[in-house]
């Protein structure tokens, strides 16, 4: 972690930053049970574990004030007609935000409150996202053969809770549907118990 000012520059081939302190590589096999079609991951996970997505962390003092930011690089791929995705989180701290602007790729980010209402929302280079406070949130790349690389940022004391999706998945996926994406309820789907 750097102290004081500093900057880094993002390679325009592949958008990877000159300068981060932590790389995390997320396979396939990190993501049992969030994909719909479970025979699909099985047989595709007996074949290869494949990379899903790469984060690029550029680490601050997790305290309020500070920003955390970094590169996201999610590959394109399917699993059945699922999409790679990232795993998804809420913020340990509900109440913060995060923004991201895509860099490269195509796709989608779908996001949910606690309290029930959704989004999806397109991705596209040169478009930004800007993700409220309360919103859990999950990249998905739809481009056959480009990475979906986006920048992103968000408030340093924000957390992450990857376990409720893990738990209750999200309600809405998007699905392959003859070389279009569609959106769907998830009927995998495993609402609070306070719903």
């Amino acid at each position: 972690m750097k102290k004081g000012p500093f900057s880094f520059t993002l390679d325009t081939a592949n958008f990877i930053p000159s300068y981060f302190d932590n790389h995390i590589q997320r396979h396939l096999s990190q993501m049992k049970g969030q994909y719909l079609d479970q025979e699909a991951y099985q047989e595709k996970l007996s074949q290869s574990d494949d990379l899903l997505y790469e984060v690029y962390e550029l680490k601050r003092p997790e305290v309020a004030g500070e920003i955390l930011h970094g590169i996201s690089i999610v590959h394109p791929g399917k699993v059945g007609r699922e999409y790679y995705m990232t795993k998804g989180h809420f913020h340990t701290v509900l109440d913060t935000a995060e923004i991201y602007y895509t860099l490269k790729g195509q796709g989608y980010m779908v996001m949910e409150t606690p309290e029930g209402d959704w989004a999806v929302e397109k991705l596209k280079a040169g478009s930004v996202l800007y993700v409220p406070p309360r919103w859990a949130h999950r990249s998905i790349n739809v481009d056959p053969e480009e990475d979906l690389v986006m920048f992103f940022a968000y408030p340093g004391n924000a957390g992450h809770d990857y376990g409720t999706i893990e738990t209750q998945g999200f309600r809405k996926l998007v699905l392959d549907a003859d070389g279009e994406p569609e959106i769907v309820d998830n009927p995998r789907w495993n609402p609070p118990e306070n719903e």
